[in-house]
């Protein structure tokens, strides 16, 4: 792949900047939802992209006007598919991914929610458009979390904020996110891709060998809190898995989203 070039798929892109691989989240009319499919496809290209020479950073972000809106309800409520892809053989507990000894930015363009929160989470930090949202509505849908939020997002914005937000499942603002430190930064929207791209670009700058030794020490610091929490929580949802109608998603599905979409036109004038 050469610079600059482009490959399209129905549910993904793919772009190689130089040393940089952009993962474009590509189900706008469904708001990026996960579907099984799709979070297959996320896990392929990160990990040809951490196997890749050329590809010194990841971006993730996602196709206008969300980011991820999470699991995709059509999905969870006919079959579950997607949220039995949640857990597998090949990825450690408590991660969407299987971690990448390089960084991932995530550049979060819209909303973000539940499990789209979670793979925002996952990234090694955020820089958001002023148009990102931030909501946890595991609560509301009836699932429960599996990819490290209840250990990541208290880590990030503290535990009384992010019990707020799993709890109530309301929408935090790119303000918001940003004074609590979900967020590094908070662009115009247009101006979100060239900002990660200049943070991106200083990463690649740098000694490789450094920047993957130094990223590998956070995580290794990290490990003795984050690992025993992720057990933990991949022991609850489980536990909820294994009694989990899809049946009942789909009897809330419309609720779950008109609520969400009120909350989010809200959040905007606001």
């Amino acid at each position: 792949m050469t610079s600059a070039e482009v490959s399209k798929g129905p549910m993904l892109l793919t772009e190689q900047r130089g040393g940089v691989r952009i993962l474009t989240l590509h189900r706008p009319a469904a708001r990026n939802a996960l579907t099984s499919h799709l979070i297959e496809a996320l896990r392929r290209e990160l990990a040809a992209a951490d196997g890749d020479d050329r590809v010194d950073v990841v971006i993730l972000t996602g196709a206008d006007p969300a980011f991820c809106a999470g699991l995709d309800l059509r999905e969870l409520g006919a079959t579950g598919d997607n949220a039995a892809r949640i857990a597998a053989a090949d990825i450690p507990v408590g991660h969407p991914w299987r971690p990448l000894s390089k960084p991932v930015i995530g550049a979060i363009n819209g909303a973000a929610i539940t499990g789209g929160l979670e793979l925002a989470l996952a990234c090694d930090f955020l820089i958001a458009s002023e148009r990102a949202r931030f909501a946890d509505t595991h609560a509301r849908v009836g699932v429960l979390p599996g990819w490290g939020l209840t250990s990541r997002l208290p880590a990030a914005v503290g535990r009384g904020f992010a019990r707020r937000m799993s709890l109530s499942g309301d929408f935090v603002d790119a303000a918001t996110a940003l004074r609590v430190g979900l967020v590094t930064e908070v662009v115009a929207h247009d101006q979100l891709l060239p900002t990660a791209m200049e943070v991106a670009v200083s990463v690649v700058g740098n000694d490789q060998n450094g920047v993957r030794t130094l990223l590998e020490s956070y995580r290794r610091a990290e490990a003795h809190l984050l690992d025993p929490a992720l057990a933990v929580e991949d022991a609850t949802s489980r536990a909820w898995m294994a009694k989990f109608d899809p049946s009942a998603v789909a009897e809330r599905r419309d609720a779950v989203i008109d609520r969400g979409r009120a909350q989010n036109r809200n959040a905007q004038r606001g």
